[in-house]
């Protein structure tokens, strides 16, 4: 039993202590194997490696560049503390939604030389791109397909051109929904028709019985007796 401690822990052949006695492990042995074992299964955690697969990673920066990166295999987050990210020479073609986002440190991403589609799917890009403070820096980001907008810097163009390209079911949600948009509008203003028609009537009738309650009044002074 005490051997076999020692090899579950150390690949060196096991060397003769005081915890082991007469092929037995004694009970200061056992607490001493225990202890070492839950510091080190409490340690796993801590040197589990977050540098995403096929990357290398040092302090702040994460390098991605060449490591053949597709839409699928695109990790899905990083570290928080990133500073600098390579992205480049990979087959990108979007970046997902909010990648960035939660990067507070990020000051550059090197994103040249993917394939870029630029559809709906890379609104986002652009949106990040435009947000940067000094985007000469990404002029060499440009779109590869489709056709009519191969070699324009991605953070250059406009929503229009970009939403050209989407997909049939993109231009109908966002038909429907500025017609939603019309049928909420109408609404109100039917609803608001409502209040000022009802607000008129309502002044009306207050007019109308002013002038009853004034006429009243001077019937009242004709019709009282003289004193």
């Amino acid at each position: 039993m005490c051997q076999l401690f020692h090899t579950s822990f150390s690949h060196s052949p096991p060397a003769a202590d005081a915890s082991c006695s007469r092929g037995k492990l004694t009970p200061n042995g056992w607490k001493m194997r225990l202890l070492w074992g839950s510091l080190f299964l409490s340690l796993l955690p801590l040197v589990t490696p977050s540098c995403p697969p096929h990357c290398q990673c040092a302090q702040s920066i994460i390098n991605c560049m060449a490591t053949e990166l597709t839409d699928d295999t695109m990790p899905t987050s990083f570290r928080p503390s990133t500073t600098i990210l390579y992205l480049n020479s990979n087959y990108l073609t979007f970046i997902p939604n909010g990648l960035f986002d939660d990067l507070k440190s990020l000051q550059m991403v090197h994103l040249r030389q993917n394939p870029w589609h630029c559809d709906c799917n890379i609104l986002y890009l652009r949106a990040w791109l435009q947000w940067q403070q000094n985007r000469t820096l990404y002029r060499d980001v440009v779109c590869s397909s489709p056709s009519h907008l191969q070699g324009r810097i991605i953070s250059y163009l406009s929503e229009d051109e970009i939403v050209t390209t989407c997909p049939f079911w993109y231009c109908g949600v966002a038909f429907m929904v500025q017609i939603s948009l019309f049928v909420f509008i109408f609404v109100q203003a039917i609803l608001l028709g409502f209040i000022i028609a009802h607000l008129c009537r309502f002044h009306t009738i207050v007019k109308h019985v002013r002038r009853r309650t004034a006429e009243l009044y001077e019937n009242a002074e004709l019709w009282a007796p003289a004193s």
